[in-house]
């Protein structure tokens, strides 16, 4: 069974950092694309970054040069390190990937950027 536990989410102030995990069991995160999506309250969920098996990674532009994406294959974790965090980062950041032809969601963890 897959699992994705996301953490690491709070409140910070804005141009703080934080680091987002997503631990998965069930999956080895090295063999498939992994996705980082947020969706803020009355807005659409949208793709923040993902990395690929061969470890190609793809960012939204409104977190390119801020957030960054990586895989740790030993612990079977992914992380999103933001930084320079803007009041509009503010959302549920959830980790997601398809296996087996079904999309996998973690329960997420909230960002919340104010001062």
């Amino acid at each position: 069974q897959v699992q994705l536990v996301e953490s690491g989410g709070g409140l910070v102030q804005p141009g703080g950092s934080l680091r987002l995990s997503c631990a998965a069991s069930g999956i080895s995160i090295a063999r498939y694309t992994m996705s980082w999506y947020r969706q803020a309250p009355g807005n659409q969920r949208e793709l923040v970054a993902s990395i690929t098996s061969g470890g190609s990674t793809n960012y939204a532009d409104s977190v390119k040069g801020r957030f960054t994406i990586s895989r740790d294959g030993v612990s079977n974790t992914m992380y999103l390190q933001l930084n320079s965090l803007k009041p509009e980062d503010t959302a549920l950041y959830s980790c997601n990937t398809l296996y087996r032809g079904l999309y996998r969601w973690g329960q997420g963890t909230q960002v919340t950027v104010s001062s």
